[in-house]
């Protein structure tokens, strides 16, 4: 999973950072509205936590441009004002849950965790064929037999079986797998993909995952 907070408040922003790694997610940052609307519309997140109190662009005209521009995965407002007309804004320009600060970790992950599962149905276990992805557990069985995967090879299969049927690129999926300061590899996508394939095949010749030349990867569901 991956994570976006936009958040100006720099102690905040790494509390939830720190949160929500724990959850074993990936976490971008960004401290203003106008940097998080474009992060929030260049690259792939399951989620964002967006502070309604942003300098620059504020959160109630980043979650409507979002939402403008066709954005589905899930936002959750996070906001220091008390009344409950700017709670009933924020829903209403998109947002999917509030919470107010001063918060709990436990309580923002229990909601981040919610959200999550909302998009993916209630149960964390994506299953297709003999392959089962438990994202809460970050585990993988093929045959009822648990998969050996590295955390890398894990963040492919989940990306691509989220995205059945898409098409998704090296440049995609590079993004979903780096922090945007990490230095970045598309070949190492190969590397992986291969070893990754190899692994599947191993349930009478598992192929779900096909190479399209010159465009990137597609999970097919046949």
């Amino acid at each position: 999973m991956r994570i976006l907070i936009v958040e100006d408040e720099r102690p905040i922003r790494e509390q939830i950072t720190r949160g929500l790694e724990a959850c074993g997610w990936q976490v971008d940052q960004a401290q203003d509205g106008r940097d998080g609307y474009f992060q929030a519309s260049e690259y792939p997140y399951d989620l964002a936590i967006i502070d309604l109190g942003l300098p620059h662009m504020d959160g109630i005209e980043v979650i409507r441009r979002l939402r403008s521009d066709g954005c589905q995965y899930p936002l959750l407002i996070l906001t220091a004002r008390g009344g409950w007309k700017s709670r009933v804004e924020g829903l209403e320009a998109g947002g999917d849950d509030y919470l107010e600060k001063p918060f709990h970790m436990e309580e923002l992950q229990a909601r981040a965790k919610a959200l999550l599962r909302r998009t993916t149905g209630h149960s964390s276990v994506i299953a297709h064929g003999p392959l089962a992805l438990d994202t809460d557990t970050q585990t993988a069985s093929l045959d009822g037999r648990q998969m050996e995967l590295t955390a890398y090879e894990f963040k492919i299969l989940d990306y691509l079986i989220r995205h059945p049927q898409q098409v998704v690129g090296k440049t995609t999926l590079t993004d979903y797998l780096y922090a945007q300061d990490f230095e970045r590899d598309s070949n190492v996508i190969e590397v992986l993909m291969g070893r990754l394939r190899k692994k599947l095949a191993a349930a009478d010749g598992y192929a779900p995952i096909r190479t399209l030349r010159g465009r990137g990867y597609q999970f097919v569901m046949d």
